[in-house]
């Protein structure tokens, strides 16, 4: 895949002829299942050669995982791995709650024999991941008329977590960070949303975005409405939300058999993330860009209500016209974060 000019991303090590013999192995880590690929490198590209989907929890450790796909697929070169993770990496070291493993890039590199092992966050991963992003694999939601506009950008993942990245733009080039934005607490504004409120601190004690904009989060907006709200259930839905991924048979509910609280759900779903995504922007002054990702957006990409969410993305009490100048995408590649680890570890650094 070459780098698209699209998104200028810092990456020093993208004409060091020295990166370009190196095999990858880059693994996207997820709750449930995790993305497991092996890349090479060649004349500014990375190029998928082989990759697996895995069961997470069937692993004892990351090292077990990666034992198992060098062996299944004959893996006899291997210079670097690089880790996307959903959680915080501090000093090279990250302990992700949702994975019940501990990761060391140092430990990791002796066990695994190999010169690099890189950890990301892996929404961080994803704002890499922008390098090779093309046009076809953007959903636009809103783009100003002015295309020219550049500066910081952000990026917000719901999925089985909340994951937010931004991507500092230098004057050339934009440089991804991340964030643990997601775990900030969520701030209620009507009357109606301090009673959801009160009704998540019963559950949680302290309530963050996470528990509203993650896939749990639509899951407690929903039994929210029917429980504290009474908006009647019909009998056959209780039996086919149980059937599958809840979000997924939600949304199949609320689009293909117009159930009401399933509509409703969805509706009060987009407007929570688009207050959480404005405000995201304006922290970071994301000028250059807004781009949605990970599992909900993916699944939502189609919903006919994206201009209800960008109305209410530029609602503030005095930056509507920063808001209204903003650029606003859906990334529809769901591997972003598995490749944008493998270009940050192929060419994040200058040697």
């Amino acid at each position: 895949m070459i780098a698209n000019s699209k998104f200028k991303l810092h990456l020093p090590g993208l004409n060091n002829s020295l990166n370009h013999q190196h095999s990858i192995l880059a693994a996207d880590l997820g709750e449930e299942t995790s993305i497991v690929a092996y890349f090479t490198v060649q004349d500014n590209c990375i190029y998928l050669q082989k990759e697996e989907i895995v069961t997470t929890h069937h692993y004892e450790n990351f090292e077990a995982l990666v034992q198992h796909f060098i062996t299944n697929h004959s893996i006899t070169t291997l210079d670097r791995i690089v880790v996307s993770l959903p959680g915080f990496v501090l000093n090279g070291k990250s302990k992700p709650k949702r994975l019940h493993w501990e990761l060391d890039a140092i430990d990791l590199k002796s066990k695994l024999g190999v010169e690099r092992v890189c950890l990301i966050n892996d929404i961080e991963a994803a704002a890499y991941g922008l390098t090779g992003i093309t046009d076809e694999q953007l959903i636009p939601i809103f783009e100003p008329k002015s295309s020219t506009t550049k500066g910081n950008m952000a990026v917000i993942a719901p999925g089985n977590g909340l994951g937010e990245a931004g991507l500092f733009f230098d004057g050339e080039h934009l440089r991804p960070f991340a964030t643990e934005g997601g775990h900030c607490e969520f701030s209620p504004r009507t009357t109606t949303e301090v009673e959801f409120y009160q009704f998540l601190n019963h559950i949680y004690g302290i309530v963050t975005w996470e528990h509203v904009l993650s896939k749990h989060g639509m899951y407690n907006i929903y039994r929210f409405l029917r429980d504290v709200k009474r908006h009647p259930e019909p009998e056959w839905l209780q039996e086919h939300l149980c059937k599958g991924d809840f979000c997924q048979q939600l949304y199949a509910a609320a689009t293909e058999d117009n159930v009401s609280i399933g509509q409703i759900t969805i509706e009060t779903y987009l407007e929570f993330l688009a207050r959480e995504a404005s405000s995201l922007a304006l922290k970071l002054k994301a000028t250059g860009g807004l781009v949605l990702a990970g599992e909900l957006p993916l699944l939502l990409k189609k919903h006919i209500s994206w201009q209800s969410f960008y109305d209410k993305f530029k609602i503030s009490d005095k930056m509507e016209n920063l808001l209204k100048e903003i650029p606003i995408h859906i990334a529809t590649n769901p591997k972003i974060s598995l490749y944008g680890a493998a270009y940050f570890a192929a060419f994040s650094e200058s040697k």
